[in-house]
């Protein structure tokens, strides 16, 4: 293994390096669910924007989604599954590892 590979961006969450996407599952992680409508005005996204980065935690198994009425009116809730808050804590992780990554000093004998 070449040092490079032991550097901690390798350790990032494909998926989670989206900021949308990223955005979305913090937001979700403060709570047990949120209506498509908070989340998406939380995260300030279209519609459409929220769907699609949606399908896409969904299809990682990042997020569930549950749909019901509430009188006429349809709801979409939104659930961060456990694999995506293990994914979202070892994100951070990584992230917090490459800030404090530092370079050696230079020998000066060199």
């Amino acid at each position: 293994m070449t040092p490079a590979a032991n550097h901690p961006r390798h350790d990032l969450d494909e998926l989670l390096q989206s900021p949308v996407r990223l955005s979305l599952v913090a937001a979700l992680a403060g709570v047990e669910k949120a209506d498509f409508r908070g989340l998406r005005d939380t995260v300030e996204l279209s519609d459409s924007a929220l769907s699609k980065q949606l399908s896409a935690l969904e299809g990682a198994g990042y997020v569930s989604l549950a749909k019901d009425r509430v009188g006429r009116r349809p709801r979409t809730w939104v659930h961060l599954t456990a694999a995506g808050r293990t994914a979202l804590t070892a994100h951070l992780a990584a992230l917090r590892a490459i800030a404090a990554v530092t370079v050696d000093a230079p020998d000066d004998d060199a």
